[in-house]
């Protein structure tokens, strides 16, 4: 949360950064353990439960746009300091997400070298080590793709609403690498974390994002997170 929006949000990142130290971030309400390996999942409570059903009955569905026309740049510069904190966006959800971090001498603990993810989608614990070779072993989802997003409302938007929600940190999560790079633009009627005890959480905050952007739904997206909402 941005240029336009960061002061408004800060509750956010408070709240986000509670959830990690809880053990996995959710972007929702209340919290109660969940088995399902690593770290215990966080599961909404009855509340957030409802909530993202109000959320999602509100969503437009519509079949999704073509894709033309996009491209990463539509949505601002990569990982930039968009909230002039002296950090990029990849270092802040870094910081926020890993545990045990280890910083970069003389860069105010800003650019994190080393840390611990415990991993939502999977549920393994990962050591993240900053390297050419490394650092792409975890890596920071767009928990609603910005592909995904643009084939649903954000070809029309401003400019920067679309940096704005490229960086907010609602639509963020430190995740496994390779596992968000099997996710792609996927959205939920095409792919789900495998980790079964995290899909209400990631469902509930994928809803968040879409209602808080009014990014719409398809009717199989919109009945794949139906299905996830009455499992939880």
């Amino acid at each position: 949360m941005l240029t336009l929006v960061w002061g408004a949000n800060v509750r956010v990142r408070a709240y986000m950064a509670g959830l990690a130290t809880a053990a996995m971030l959710t972007g929702c309400g209340g919290l109660e353990a969940q088995s399902g390996g690593g770290e215990p999942a966080a599961k909404p409570d009855s509340a957030a439960i409802a909530d993202a059903r109000e959320k999602l009955a509100d969503l437009d569905v519509k079949g999704r746009a073509p894709k033309t026309g996009f491209d990463r740049d539509e949505f601002g510069p990569a990982w930039a300091d968009v909230d002039r904190n002296g950090c990029d966006t990849r270092n802040d959800i870094l910081k926020r997400d890993l545990e045990d971090e280890t910083f970069r001498s003389g860069t105010h603990d800003c650019i994190v070298l080393t840390g611990v993810l415990h991993d939502p989608y999977s549920g393994k614990t990962i050591e993240f080590e900053r390297g050419q070779d490394t650092s792409s072993e975890v890596q920071i989802d767009h928990l609603v793709p910005l592909s995904d997003a643009w084939q649903k409302g954000a070809r029309q938007w401003s400019d920067a609403k679309r940096k704005e929600f490229a960086n907010d940190p609602l639509n963020l999560l430190a995740v496994d690498g390779p596992l968000n790079g099997q996710k792609s633009d996927s959205d939920a009627a095409t792919w789900l974390p495998p980790r079964r005890s995290y899909r209400c959480a990631y469902i509930v905050r994928q809803i968040d994002v879409k209602a808080k952007y009014d990014v719409w739904v398809t009717s199989a997206e919109k009945a794949a997170m139906d299905g996830i909402l009455d499992d939880c």
